[in-house]
């Protein structure tokens, strides 16, 4: 008989880790606030003012001008009022110099409002596909509860305005504007993501779930949850039940949104005053017609998130907006490759999707965001230390905004010194609907690129051609 021998490792056990405050430690708490003449100073303007007034720091002030080396030819400043649309905003604006250009036109827009009528009712149904999918899964699993957290959003990236453009084509403004609900959207996303959690309640009891708080004497395997999706589910139903769901949704949006046109008849006054002749279009030959040779697949995210590796294309699980549609995709990169990609662009006049945390030491007022417009430690006395990649872990910083990057200042050896960004909250906020950022900003608060192929190398466009790691939709940069 053979004795085999196996190695144990032991690992220390760590006990519950658990501290009351105590009278002693409360006294000891009590006894470390020192009001000494700054502190009580600080203690009265603190309880009486805003912190970013008394955080300002003055000796910051007039050391970023919004002048630049070099910009892409841009005009004109949208506004997505109260919506989380910025990255649908921020996509069309890539293009809106193209129209203007190939029409002699001195503004404008495509309609956000047409393709946000789709996205919403597109994540509807893949909200709902999902739910049916997942009903092996129990009500309190990780991926289900992932799903009915928010079935549907105004949120978006690059990837969720490929799909729906491909799909959907796109239109001028005029042929179908804003509406009240498309500029305040909170009301109709909440009526609708009632609707869907409902429906997606039924879908998983017709799927063959047993929901412990419907079912709470039956106790239910996974195994057997999986037999009966197998086994006993009708299919047919469930498509047909779906697509009536899908039609309530889409009665919902038309009433908020109005309905999209399948054609309409588009004219313009170009800069010499001049009126075109009134064409009739469909919302795929129009896209067509001002694209020319532009294609959306020739356009690359890249991503700078340094609690990851570098030099690796990722992908995120079930992060897109429509059923057939491709997921979030990216190549992650150190910031100062993805800089020589953005100034190479912005040099041949072509505009970037990017996205940042805006929220981060942002002077709305003069539109400036610098890493030293606030000094927050000074007012508290209190350190702040997380590193870049230390705040995404914690969700301390992510992506917040999107907007199209179109300026770059450098300085004698073409290193940049400073950004600009086009901004979607009208001409009113920053500097005339822009915002100007330091280089030191950028490499701590900027995350996502989008740029053409031609202006990456090889090593990149190699890894972007290789089968993406597949990450999920949770995890803390999403």
């Amino acid at each position: 008989m053979k004795i085999r021998l196996f190695l144990i490792l032991m690992l220390p056990a760590v006990a519950a880790f658990s501290q009351n405050i105590t009278k002693g430690d409360l006294d000891l708490l009590k006894s470390s606030f020192k009001k000494d003449v700054y502190t009580r100073a600080m203690q009265n303007a603190l309880s009486s003012n805003d912190i970013t007034k008394l955080a300002w720091n003055r000796e910051n002030v007039g050391t970023t001008d919004q002048l630049f080396t070099y910009r892409v030819d841009v005009s004109g400043i949208t506004d997505q009022k109260s919506s989380g649309r910025c990255w649908m905003f921020s996509s069309l604006n890539l293009f809106r110099p193209m129209v203007m250009k190939q029409y002699n036109l001195a503004e404008f827009e495509f309609s956000e409002n047409y393709l946000y009528f789709y996205d919403l009712l597109e994540k509807s149904n893949l909200f709902l596909t999902n739910a049916v999918n997942s009903a092996n899964l129990p009500i309190d699993d990780q991926k289900v509860k992932w799903y009915m957290r928010s079935p549907v959003d105004d949120g978006g990236q690059w990837i969720n305005f490929v799909n729906l453009a491909k799909k959907y084509g796109m239109i001028p403004k005029e042929a179908m504007g804003e509406t009240n609900s498309s500029e305040n959207t909170s009301w109709m996303v909440k009526l609708i993501n009632t609707k869907l959690r409902e429906d997606a309640l039924e879908l998983r009891e017709m799927a063959g779930a047993k929901e412990p708080a419907l079912y709470a004497k039956q106790v239910v395997s996974k195994g057997d949850l999986a037999e009966m999706v197998a086994n006993k589910v009708d299919q047919k139903k469930i498509m047909a039940r779906k697509l009536e769901m899908l039609s309530e949704v889409y009665r919902m949006l038309a009433l908020n949104l109005g309905e999209p046109p399948t054609e309409f008849q588009w004219r313009f006054k170009n800069k010499d005053k001049k009126i075109s002749e009134e064409k009739t279009y469909t919302p795929q030959n129009f896209m067509t017609e001002i694209f020319g040779d532009t294609k959306l697949d020739d356009y690359v995210m890249l991503m700078n998130d340094p609690s990851r590796p570098f030099w690796k294309h990722y992908e995120v699980e079930n992060y897109r907006n429509t059923q057939e549609g491709v997921n979030w995709h990216y190549v992650n990169l150190p910031n100062e490759v993805i800089k020589e990609f953005c100034i190479a662009s912005i040099k041949n006049n072509e505009a970037l999707y990017a996205s940042c945390d805006v929220g981060k030491q942002l002077r709305r007022e003069v539109g400036i965001l610098d890493v030293d417009n606030f000094d927050f430690e000074s007012v508290y006395g209190v350190k702040f230390g997380m590193n870049k990649a230390q705040r995404i872990q914690t969700g301390e910083s992510g992506s917040s905004h999107g907007m199209a990057l179109i300026a770059v200042d450098v300085d004698a050896q073409q290193k940049p010194v400073k950004w600009q960004f086009e901004n979607s909250w009208g001409p009113t906020a920053g500097e005339k609907g822009y915002l100007t950022f330091t280089d030191a900003w950028f490499n701590e608060y900027m995350f996502r690129f989008v740029v053409n192929k031609k202006y990456l190398n090889q090593k990149v466009l190699e890894i972007y051609g290789q089968k993406p790691e597949m990450l999920p939709p949770w995890d803390p940069m999403f």
